[in-house]
């Protein structure tokens, strides 16, 4: 064989052993989000089978305390059956009966591309369904006669009595897929204890549910984001922008959903009465916990920016580029109130950034206007007549970084040495 023959040979060797590998790695991220699904599953069925049987047979609460101990004695090696994870499993079910999830199934595929509008309209309909619970005796297939539903059942439990014989119609397969395709089963039982811990209604808990499994959320964020709420900030607030009139329909959209008020941004080391170039040396510090509030899909791209123009230099704060909007997100930070002058100097911004920067497949450069407080009405009058689209937001300064996230952050340093190259590829294009 020829030294080229041999080293197609590797080449395709090579390349097939990537091919492999990634298919392993594929594989293991496969088995784990399955085995989180059917450990949440599992979970689900032990709650409904102890609130089934306490109403049942009157057991009351001290009935945990009794599994968990009995538990721990005939089955030493096995874990998460604690008395106060048995609660939990309760809770869990409770708070998810069947009919909950199939709920979130069709939410799911009503909201295909989410508003506003949209979002708002499904949870506050998720919040208004009333559920009657639905006990273990709809899933559980090991003795269907221990389960029967006889003439001497109690009035309360005609409704049980009706599910658990359509349940037996449908059988414990379909019920495993209706569990599985609903979004409980695709962020970790932590997660699932830090929203069952907040006490949100049905459609805030399907909306913190999804955007953990969009976002790629830690149970740690997810509580931060919670704590902040975020719902409020994303979805219900009234938000400054001129986007409808600047975008067209499906990415205005979008920029609307995407945009919050206030942001909140979580800096260690800020002075209480910070410029914006402190603020804004602090985010490029802090650049993972502030695209982490900027949202999914949003990437760095420069700190003071430099421009030419004619024969004067310019420089934007902060550069972005959203990867859902396929656009350049310019950011102007103000450690002051709105003023209208502060849309102008923006506007002007995102017209060098869209004839400098923006490519034939990029949409229109959108500019992010962040101010400490304004008056809505003043800043809505300030925005009539621009052609770019603008939003203004409040941000509010916050140092509560929990311990256990800081942990799970790079080092200053890590994200400084990151940061390098972009700003060399700024001074030395």
């Amino acid at each position: 064989m020829s030294n080229k023959e041999s080293n197609i040979e590797k080449t395709n060797f090579d390349a097939f052993i990537q091919a492999v590998g990634s298919e392993i790695e594929q594989a293991q991220v496969r088995l784990i989000v399955a085995a989180n699904a059917q450990m949440l599953f599992h979970y689900w069925k032990i709650g409904n089978y102890i609130l089934y049987h306490q109403q049942l047979h009157g057991w009351g609460s001290k009935i945990i305390k009794q599994l968990a101990k009995a538990i721990r004695l005939h089955y030493p090696e096995k874990k998460g059956y604690s008395e106060r994870n048995l609660t939990y499993m309760c809770q869990f079910a409770k708070a998810y009966p069947l009919r909950a999830l199939q709920s979130f199934i069709e939410t799911d595929a009503s909201l295909s591309v989410p508003t506003i509008q949209s979002v708002t309209n499904e949870v506050l309909k998720l919040n208004d369904k009333q559920f009657t619970q639905e006990l273990t005796a709809q899933i559980q297939s090991i003795d269907c006669q221990s389960l029967a539903i006889t003439q001497e059942v109690p009035a309360q439990f005609e409704d049980v009595g009706k599910t658990v014989s359509a349940i037996y119609r449908m059988g414990i397969r379909e019920i495993e897929e209706v569990f599985l395709t609903s979004p409980i089963a695709k962020i970790n039982w932590t997660s699932q204890m830090t929203i069952l811990d907040s006490s949100l209604p049905l459609g805030l808990s399907y909306w913190y549910m999804k955007q953990s499994v969009e976002m790629g959320w830690s149970s740690n964020v997810l509580k931060m984001q919670i704590d902040s709420d975020l719902y409020s900030r994303q979805i219900s607030n009234n938000k400054v922008n001129n986007f409808t009139t600047t975008l067209p329909a499906p990415q205005s959209d979008l920029a609307n959903y995407l945009l919050k008020d206030p942001y909140i941004f979580d800096l260690a080391g800020t002075k209480e009465k910070a410029d914006e170039r402190d603020i804004e040396e602090q985010l490029v510090k802090h650049v993972t916990c502030y695209l982490l509030e900027m949202g999914n899909g949003f990437a760095f791209v420069a700190r003071q920016k430099h421009f030419q123009v004619g024969n004067s230099d310019f420089y934007a704060d902060l550069i972005l580029y959203s990867i859902p909007l396929h656009a350049y997100i310019v950011v102007e930070l103000k450690a002051t109130p709105f003023k209208p002058e502060y849309a102008g100097q923006l506007n002007f911004y995102i017209n060098v950034v869209d004839d400098k920067l923006r490519g034939e497949n990029d949409n229109k450069t959108i500019g992010l206007l962040l101010c400490k407080g304004k008056d809505e009405v003043v800043a809505q009058y300030a925005l009539t007549g621009y052609d770019q689209p603008i939003g203004i937001s409040d941000y509010q300064l916050s140092k509560a970084i929990p311990e256990n996230l800081k942990s799970a952050l790079p080092s200053i340093e890590e994200v400084e040495e990151e940061l390098a190259s972009f700003l060399d590829k700024d001074k030395n294009p």
